[in-house]
């Protein structure tokens, strides 16, 4: 085994190659457990619609859906440029200033994502669109709705949170040139782990910003 190899072995791994099988296959069951985790909020949901369907409608006209689309197409482009990220990581070819550009790109459209969740944040609470005595709208089931637009939506921004530091670690490793590309699997990993969140999203916009906008 080279020098080089040799390095990139944690502990309890022997073996480089048994090391990057045991990551993906970590990766993999981690990712697993989220899907169970957010299965069951949105099954929640599912339950909780089709009880209250005329609420739910009416809660789901007031979230916004310009800052709803915007950061749909801003997680979307993000999964392209961590696709190609991964994809260039492990080229035969030396493409190491591709793979540090997609990452940091990556990670600012993670960063422009927070930025327009935070200013919609803001104008719900402006909007006292928070489960409580202030509530604005009549129909009592719409709190549910607005309960779980903050769970979900909370804890999807908090898990993009963790994937914008670990795709900005990434690019900085790749900066100072000490991200293994080809013979590591970082790149991959954090990109399996990236893909998830944009999953989970592209899941949310339907069910929070397009009840009761279909007329």
């Amino acid at each position: 085994m080279s020098e080089a190899a040799e390095r990139l072995i944690r502990e309890p791994w022997s073996d480089l190659g048994r090391q990057t099988e045991g990551a993906t296959f970590g990766i993999w069951l981690f990712l697993a457990s989220e899907m169970l985790f957010f299965g069951a909020l949105i099954l929640t949901y599912a339950v909780m619609r089709i009880d209250h369907p005329a609420a739910f409608a009416a809660a789901g006209r007031e979230t916004n859906l310009v800052f709803g689309t915007l950061n749909t197409a801003i997680l979307l482009t993000s999964s392209l440029t961590m696709a190609v990220a991964s994809l260039a990581a492990k080229a035969e070819e030396d493409l190491r200033r591709l793979v540090i550009v997609c990452l940091a790109l990556t990670a600012a459209l993670g960063l422009a994502f927070m930025v327009v969740k935070g200013l919609e944040y803001r104008e719900d609470i402006e909007k006292s669109l928070v489960p409580g005595p202030n509530f604005p709208l009549l129909q009592a089931p719409a709190q549910i709705f607005f309960a779980l637009y903050w769970l979900m939506t909370g804890v999807h921004a908090l898990h993009l949170s963790v994937g914008i530091v670990l795709v900005g670690r990434l690019a900085l490793l790749g900066w100072r040139g000490r991200l293994e590309m080809r013979r590591s699997p970082e790149v991959e990993v954090t990109g399996l782990y990236w893909h998830l969140v944009d999953v989970v999203w592209v899941i949310l916009y339907p069910i929070f910003y397009l009840p009761g906008r279909s007329g």
